[in-house]
C-alpha cells in the first residue's frame, strides 16, 4: 500500500494545483474501450494509468482490493487462482475495473448481480480540490452511487473494493432457438427465475431467428456435452459458432466451456464488428483468414486501430437498454431502420439505489423490479455526416420514449437540453459542487459529440479540409489504423504531447 499511496498523493498534488487555478482537467487511464474521440491537453491532464495494481484478494471475506486500471483479464487470473471470481465480468479483457464502475457496465451474469458498479463495496477516491476520501454505501453514500456511471466528472477514483464469488471451473451453456424477440423475453424471465442459472446473454441474427444462451457454473464436465473452447487461435469466433448450430438445426443443444473461454468469448471478433473489417479490406472473411488474422482480431488492437483509423465516425456502435413490454416495438423500429443483424441481447436487472447511475431519473416501471434488455447495435452507418447523426439521434429519441437507457460509452448525441431532461441535473450538480467537482467538464461535456466543431474546423482550415478528402480516400484512413495498432504505440494523446509526469514505472 505504501507504493500506491506514494502515487495517489502524487496524483493529488496536481489536482490541489489545477483546483488553485480552476483548470478543468481530464483523466488519463493509458487505454480506452469507449468509441469516443479523445479530447485530452497535456497541459490538462491527470494520467492515472500507472494505477494498475491488484493489491489484496481476501479469500476469507471474498473481497479484492484493486486500483483503477486493472483489466479483467489480470483480474480473473488473479482471483481464479484463489477459487474465486467477480460477479459481473465485462466481456472484452482490456476492460478496467476503474472503466466498469465510471461508465456503466453489464454482462450475462447482470440479470442477477446487476451493473459491475453494485459489485463495488467501496471506493477512493480524489476530490476536485486534491482531498482523498473514501465512499461506499454508509460513508459518504451519495458520493458513492454518484460517482458511478459518472464517467470520473466527481473526481479520481484511485481505489476499488470489490465483491468476489466462488468460481466454477466450467460454464454449461445450452443454446435455445427464438423466433421472435417476445419469444426471448419469455424464455429470458423463465430462465431468471431458476436458482441454477448463472448466466443469460442473446443474439437476434433477423426479426424472428435467435438463440437465448443459458448456461450455469460447474466443476465437472458432462460426458454428453462436448467440451467448447472459444480464446485460441483456431477456435472459432462465438457468434459463429452459435450461427452454425442454428443453421444446421441441432438446437437445443448443450455444451461445456472453460470459464475463462465464456467470459471472454466475445473478444476474438468483438462480438462480430470484426468482420466489417473484412469486408473493408475486400479479404475473405473465412476460417483461413480468421486464423491468419487472429492477433488483429481481438479487442485491444482493435480499439487501437478504431481510434487511429477515425472509424467510430463511420459506423454504429451502441448499446440500449429497454424495458420488458417495449422489446417488440423497439427491434421493429431497429429492423426498419438499421436493418443490420446481428444483435446482441442481454437483460439487465437495475437494482434500485443505483438506477445506472444515481443521477438518473427511475426507468419506466416494469412490474418485474425494474428489468431492462440490452440491445447491442453495432453496425455500418451512413457514410452521409448528416444521415449518420439523424440515426443516431433518432435512436436516442426512441429510446427515451420507451422508458429504456443509452450506455454512455458510446457517441451521443443529444442537445444539451434534452440531456437533462433525462438525466437529474439538480442532484448532480449539487453532488459536483459539494464535493468540488464543479469545474471539471460535466458529463454531458465528455459524452457530447459536437458536430459543429467538426463542421467547423473543416470549413476554416485547408489543412483539415484537405485531411478530410485524403482521409475518406479508401483504404488510407484503415490502412493507417492497423498500421498503428500494429506498433502498439500511445494512441489517446496527441502525438505532440507525449505523457511525462508524475507516470512511474512499476515492476
Amino acid at each position: 500500500m505504501d507504493d500506491h499511496n506514494i502515487l495517489v498523493e502524487a496524483i493529488a498534488a496536481q489536482i490541489r494545483s489545477f483546483y488553485d487555478k480552476k483548470t478543468p482537467f481530464r483523466i488519463y487511464h493509458g487505454s480506452t474501450n469507449s468509441t469516443r474521440k479523445s479530447q485530452f491537453n497535456r497541459n490538462a491532464l491527470i494520467d492515472t494509468s500507472c494505477l494498475c495494481k491488484i493489491l489484496q484478494i481476501d479469500v476469507e471475506s471474498k473481497t479484492a482490493l484493486i486500483e483503477p486500471n486493472v483489466p479483467m483479464d489480470a483480474l480473473v487470473e488473479a482471483t481464479m487462482e484463489r477459487g474465486l471470481i467477480p460477479p459481473v465480468v465485462m466481456e472484452f479483457p482490456g476492460i478496467t475495473a476503474g472503466g466498469g464502475f465510471s461508465g456503466t457496465s453489464a454482462e450475462s451474469s447482470s440479470f442477477r448481480h446487476g451493473f459491475f458498479e453494485n459489485t463495488i463495496k467501496s471506493i477512493e477516491i480524489i476530490l476536485g480540490n486534491g482531498d482523498v476520501v473514501e465512499a461506499s454505501g454508509t460513508l459518504n453514500s451519495d458520493l458513492f452511487y454518484g460517482a458511478a456511471s459518472s464517467c470520473g466528472t466527481l473526481g479520481v477514483i484511485t481505489l476499488l473494493k470489490i465483491d468476489l464469488i466462488d468460481a466454477k471451473s466450467f460454464v454449461e451453456l445450452t443454446y435455445y432457438p427464438v423466433f421472435s424477440i417476445s419469444h426471448a423475453v419469455q424464455v429470458v424471465e423463465t430462465s431468471s427465475n431458476d436458482p441454477k442459472v448463472d448466466y443469460i446473454d442473446g443474439i437476434m441474427f433477423s426479426i424472428d431467428r435467435g438463440v437465448l444462451c443459458i448456461g450455469h457454473s460447474t466443476n465437472t464436465i458432462n460426458p454428453e456435452t462436448k467440451l467448447q473452447r472459444f480464446t485460441r487461435r483456431h477456435d472459432p469466433w462465438f457468434y459463429r459458432h452459435v450461427e452454425k448450430l442454428l443453421q444446421q438445426e441441432k438446437l437445443p443443444v448443450t455444451e461445456t466451456i472453460p470459464l475463462v473461454d465464456y467470459l471472454f468469448r466475445y473478444d476474438r471478433g468483438a462480438f462480430w464488428t470484426g468482420r466489417y473489417a473484412f469486408k473493408y479490406f475486400l479479404t475473405p472473411f473465412n476460417r483461413v483468414t480468421r486464423w491468419v488474422l487472429d492477433w488483429f482480431m481481438h479487442t485491444r488492437v482493435m480499439y487501437h486501430a478504431l481510434h487511429k483509423s477515425g472509424h467510430g465516425d463511420r459506423y454504429i456502435v451502441q448499446d440500449v437498454a429497454v424495458p420488458y413490454p417495449t422489446t417488440t416495438e423497439f427491434l421493429h423500429f431497429v429492423d426498419n431502420w438499421f436493418g443490420f443483424y446481428p444483435l446482441w441481447l442481454c437483460p439487465l436487472r437495475v437494482l434500485r439505489g443505483s438506477k445506472m447511475s444515481s443521477f438518473q431519473e427511475p426507468v419506466v416501471a416494469t412490474g418485474k423490479e425494474d428489468m431492462l434488455l440490452n440491445f447491442g447495435i453495432w453496425g455500418p452507418g451512413p457514410t452521409n455526416l448528416e444521415k449518420f447523426v439523424d440515426l443516431n439521434r433518432k435512436l436516442e429519441t426512441k429510446v427515451h420514449e420507451l422508458g429504456g437507457r443509452k450506455f454512455l460509452y458510446a457517441h451521443a448525441y443529444y442537445t444539451e437540453e434534452e440531456f437533462w431532461n433525462i438525466y437529474n441535473r439538480e442532484q448532480y450538480d449539487e453532488l459536483r459542487k459539494n464535493y468540488h467537482a464543479d469545474y471539471l467538464p460535466s458529463i454531458y461535456d465528455k459524452v457530447k459529440v459536437d458536430v459543429e466543431a467538426k463542421k467547423k474546423a473543416i470549413r476554416e482550415s485547408w489543412w483539415a479540409w484537405i485531411l478530410a478528402i485524403v482521409w475518406s480516400i479508401w483504404p488510407m484512413s484503415g490502412l493507417y489504423g492497423v498500421l498503428q495498432a500494429m506498433r502498439g504505440a500511445e494512441y489517446l494523446l496527441p502525438s505532440s504531447h507525449q505523457q511525462r509526469g508524475i507516470k512511474e514505472k512499476r515492476s
